[in-house]
């Protein structure tokens, strides 16, 4: 992957961003086939999960943890589970709260620290299969991901045997300020906040007095968004401490397995200049920063652009770990 080009065709990081989640071939063959699974959380709340079943009961299982707005339909957990259905591996995709389809039941949703309820999805996987686990995140899930490595350190081990994140914003001040700036601001952030404002406005019907409306209505950015809704509902005094304490990157020396952060240099959402560099990171972490990619692109030269480069590469890394 360090030496990846993307098509001759697909010229710079919108395009390969953009091509990838639209038109991108995900798999060949028949499309994948979920079962769900609803699990209730500690906090009366619950967690669907995605589970394709087109594997051994004891097989290896690969979990996917989603960025955000996303869910097992997005085009890179598309593409992990033809992975997964070509290797005979277990796969299962956990949904952020509120990302599967049905509004969630407590007064708070997701963000990309959440390392508690990353941690809480593992266990249970743990607990319920017997075989090795390894975990995948991808930008928002990359970064959470992340975190509950480094807050797990050593234990980290009892419950995965690897975990890679896929363009992870790991300095979410640098990711933040980066798309709330020009084509970012007007084409992905409008995307981003054309769902989740229905979905925070659906939150306070639930819990009036929950947040200020008139506020969020206003919010024209992610910095915004987060101030009135994401950083107070869970827990954080603003979005500069959100982002500040939700950040992996000051903290990748504290893992301890196999951690692979994959970060295209051309990604739109993540800043090249933020990226970790070999020295801020411990021994138990491999840095993969291709010059091309986008954000969750990745495409294979040949029209129309299928995205299996993207799994190959890093579960290729996973299975050496496993």
């Amino acid at each position: 992957m360090q030496g990846y080009r993307a098509p001759r065709w697909l010229i710079g990081g919108h395009a390969q961003t953009i091509w990838s989640a639209l038109y991108g071939r995900r798999y060949l063959g028949p499309a994948p086939r979920f079962r769900r699974e609803r699990w209730t959380t500690p906090d009366g709340d619950f967690v669907d999960v995605d589970w394709q079943d087109a594997a051994a009961a004891d097989a290896p299982l690969l979990v996917l943890f989603h960025g955000l707005e996303g869910s097992s339909a997005s085009h890179y957990a598309l593409s992990f589970a033809h992975w997964a259905r070509r290797h005979g591996w277990r796969y299962a995709v956990p949904h952020f709260r509120g990302c599967s389809g049905e509004i969630n039941l407590a007064p708070r949703a997701y963000h990309s620290g959440d390392y508690e309820e990353i941690g809480w999805i593992l266990d249970r996987f743990r607990a319920a299969h017997a075989g090795a686990i390894a975990a995948v995140g991808v930008s928002l899930g990359g970064n959470a991901l992340l975190r509950w490595a480094e807050e797990a350190g050593d234990s980290a081990a009892r419950i995965a045997r690897a975990v890679a994140a896929v363009c992870a914003p790991v300095d979410l001040a640098a990711g933040g300020g980066a798309i709330g700036r020009g084509f970012n601001r007007q084409v992905y952030t409008r995307m981003f906040l054309r769902t989740m404002k229905p979905k925070a406005l659906l939150k306070l019907a639930q819990h009036p007095g929950l947040f200020d409306r008139a506020r969020l209505l206003a919010a024209r950015d992610l910095y915004a968004f987060d101030n009135v809704f994401t950083a107070p509902l869970h827990g954080f005094r603003d979005t500069d401490d959100y982002w500040s304490r939700g950040s992996a990157k000051p903290q990748l020396a504290r893992i301890r397995i196999p951690a692979l952060v994959l970060n295209a240099r051309n990604d739109p959402f993540v800043p090249a200049a933020s990226l970790p560099a070999p020295h801020q990171v411990g021994r138990h972490v491999t840095l993969w920063q291709p010059a091309h990619g986008g954000h969750v692109g990745f495409p294979a030269g040949r029209w129309p652009g299928h995205l299996g480069t993207l799994p190959d590469e890093v579960m290729g890394w996973i299975v050496r770990h496993v």
